[in-house]
């Protein structure tokens, strides 16, 4: 417990430090339980960085996604977004492998809060190898610096 809570604290100075855009929580099937701290870094005009760090299930689940496609979708305030990236599981069981991202948010214009859903399929490849399809969520982020 003292190696996931360094952990955390570690994220939260990391994610100070590099003004992270957006913050909050993502809601739904994540590496490490059914709730995760979502932060979202930007890297380019169409490209950010989409991180989660979740506890549960015995452990701690890092997710580090990079959205190469970050496009408006018709109306400037929806968004649309494909990534890919690494995850890993820490805990009495130790999992790592990739995961894909496909997803849709809505940033409100009067209130800097971002809402979004997604979908992210993965290949676990070390402890077992195993693909699952079944990772939707529900993203709800306090918009930072924009």
């Amino acid at each position: 417990m003292r190696k996931a809570f360094l952990i955390t604290v570690i994220a939260f100075f990391a994610i100070s430090y590099v003004h992270a855009q957006e913050v909050g929580l993502r809601f739904g099937d994540v590496s490490g339980g059914n709730v995760a701290i979502d932060g979202v870094f930007s890297t380019g005009n169409f490209s950010r960085i989409h991180a989660d760090v979740s506890f549960g299930n015995g452990g701690m689940g890092i997710d580090a996604l990079w959205d190469f496609l970050y496009m408006p979708l018709g109306k400037e305030a929806f968004n649309w977004y494909v990534g890919a990236g690494p995850y890993a599981f820490i805990g009495n069981d130790f999992a790592l492998g990739a995961v894909g991202e496909i997803g849709l948010e809505y940033q409100f214009k009067e209130v800097p809060l971002v809402v979004g859903a997604d979908w992210r399929p993965g290949l676990q490849i070390i402890d077992n190898t195993n693909l699952f399809a079944g990772g939707f969520g529900l993203n709800v982020r306090w918009v930072f610096g924009k």
